[in-house]
């Protein structure tokens, strides 16, 4: 029986309790990694497990969070961690030992909310301030972006990553020494993270190769900057076209908009997996999207029409792939805010809904006509 309590998995019993516990999690819960899964012995274990630290949370003698963490210092990084993280042009400018690589972070389905996670990373963020790494680099689906740019980490890639497995991720990095920036920001992360003040490792190239023009996130934008990249964006819409935020005012959008992102796509991207657990909402500012089912085109989505709302709905796996035909840029509306407004701002939420239901309706008129 492996041990109670938050540490770093060193024997083998407690790494094959990990590739077991990521089974239950990716393989049994999620759909996700089933070519790479040992389905016989029920694990998951990667390449990458023979170099990284891997932490653990324990209870009762059962795994119920765990993160690797791949650092430059222990092993080179692998090609596929130099190409889906875009390791290159950092690797080009700083030491593989200023660098780490965040990944397979997970939580067991009756823990999440809980702060098992965030003690988690607690453990795993002493070895990064005993290495002093400098960077450490990750990727989250778009329904916790908003999450994670709030916590300090920024996005920085000029692509982001279709994982066949995974679905599709957003990079993000930590600049792990700068408490400035978590401060303006007011991350929670700032009372926690150690403040080197003048003796802190910021790279100099950090401002030059981190590029957030890819996504734009509500949370750390000014308001006004915000809102009017959307309502330019939907304004152009054609004349009796609907949209989501109609009969909305400024006020009422804005908090609609709460911890919503503009993610920018280029063509060929997979926005959405089908079988996904997510239940955010896209809407399509700019572009044209492809629905997919099994692989066969049955709808396109163009600006101003919503995708990803049966998921919300209905509370359900995603029920088709959606494809960018096209580079354009759509708006993820967090499911948290959508929620919280269906339970305390009717009005809004009444709103929005009929909104959805009004082009749900269309939706079927046009696939009938």
């Amino acid at each position: 029986m492996i041990r109670d309590g938050i540490r770093l998995a060193t024997t083998d019993e407690e790494k094959e309790a990990v590739y077991r516990f990521r089974y239950d999690v990716y393989v049994d819960e999620m759909g996700r990694y089933g070519e790479a899964a040992d389905h016989a012995n029920r694990r998951l274990v990667e390449p990458e497990d023979a170099s990284a630290r891997i932490w653990y949370a324990a209870e009762d003698g059962a795994v119920v969070a765990t993160q690797r963490i791949s650092w430059g210092g222990d092993a080179p990084f692998s090609e596929r961690l130099i190409e889906h993280y875009q390791l290159e042009p950092f690797l080009k400018e700083l030491a593989p030992e200023t660098l780490a690589v965040g990944e397979r972070g997970m939580v067991t389905p009756r823990m999440r909310g809980s702060d098992v996670f965030f003690r988690l990373g607690q453990e795993s963020a002493s070895f990064t301030e005993e290495k002093r790494i400098q960077l450490v680099f990750g990727a989250c689906e778009p329904h916790l972006l908003g999450l994670y740019l709030g916590q300090g980490c920024r996005t920085f890639a000029k692509k982001n990553i279709n994982s066949a497995e995974a679905g599709y991720l957003i990079p993000i990095v930590t600049v792990v020494e700068d408490v400035e920036y978590l401060r303006r920001i007011g991350s929670p992360m700032a009372a926690v993270t150690k403040d080197y003040g003048d003796d802190a490792r910021i790279p100099d190239c950090v401002e030059r190769l981190i590029d957030s023009t890819s996504v734009m996130s509500q949370r750390l934008s000014s308001p006004g900057r915000y809102l009017g990249e959307v309502h330019q964006a939907l304004g152009e819409l054609a004349e009796n076209r609907l949209s989501a935020l109609d009969g909305l005012s400024e006020e009422e959008a804005e908090r609609v908009l709460g911890k919503s992102n503009i993610i920018r796509c280029a063509a060929g991207d997979r926005v959405l997996k089908q079988g996904g657990v997510a239940r955010n909402m896209f809407v399509v500012l700019d572009g044209t999207f492809e629905v997919r089912v099994d692989g066969e085109l049955v709808r396109v989505f163009s600006p101003g029409d919503v995708f990803g709302e049966m998921a919300f709905l209905l509370e359900r796996p995603r029920s088709a792939d959606v494809y960018a035909a096209t580079d354009g840029r759509i708006l993820s509306l967090s499911e948290g805010t959508l929620r919280k407004a269906i339970a305390s701002d009717s009005e809004v939420a009444a709103q929005l809904l009929l909104n959805v239901s009004k082009m749900l309706c269309y939706r079927v008129l046009q696939s009938s006509g």
